[in-house]
């Protein structure tokens, strides 16, 4: 399976443009580039096609009044409480997508990246344990089991909507 075509269509399928291109400056992760809330991406230089959809992730998580103005390492550009928020929204966004997807949640939680968390995050994520619920929820990306019989949807790892109002 070609993951980084599979991740570039569904990104586009959300509302996030990607661009095919090569990319002068350095970068928070090989080969990938947000910009004005877009997705750069330079296959000469991405090493992990799962990190695209993790920095789509944090595309979608930005209220879309802001989403516009990213750009390089969005992590930096908040303080750290409001950082970690969302961060946090764009690694359950990525297992979502995954979920949707059909890729193994391995191609984006790779053993390179997380700080070593990587099988953590896996582990929690399959077994159920789902991180940063009530946060995904109040961004109103999806509803807990509860309140998807409420509203006749199904729960996370299923969206209401991709990206954040």
């Amino acid at each position: 399976m070609n993951y980084l075509t599979t991740i570039t269509d569904f990104v586009r399928s959300v509302g996030i443009e990607v661009i095919f291109e090569t990319i002068a400056e350095e970068t928070f992760l090989p080969g990938i580039l947000i910009s004005n809330g877009q997705l750069i991406i330079d296959t000469t230089q991405l090493l992990y096609p799962g990190d695209v959809l993790h920095e789509a992730g944090h595309i979608a998580a930005m209220p879309a009044a802001e989403r516009h103005s990213l750009r390089g390492n969005v992590g930096m550009v908040k303080d750290a409480s409001e950082a970690m928020g969302e961060e946090m929204m764009a690694i359950a966004w990525s297992y979502a997508a995954c979920v949707a997807t059909g890729i193994p949640p391995e191609i984006v939680f790779h053993e390179h990246g997380y700080k070593g968390a990587s099988q953590w995050y896996i582990a929690e994520y399959t077994s159920g344990n789902h991180l940063s619920l009530p946060l995904m929820q109040w961004a109103g990306f999806c509803y807990d089991p509860k309140n998807a019989v409420t509203n006749n949807t199904l729960p996370y790892p299923s969206m209401i909507r991709w990206l954040r109002e």
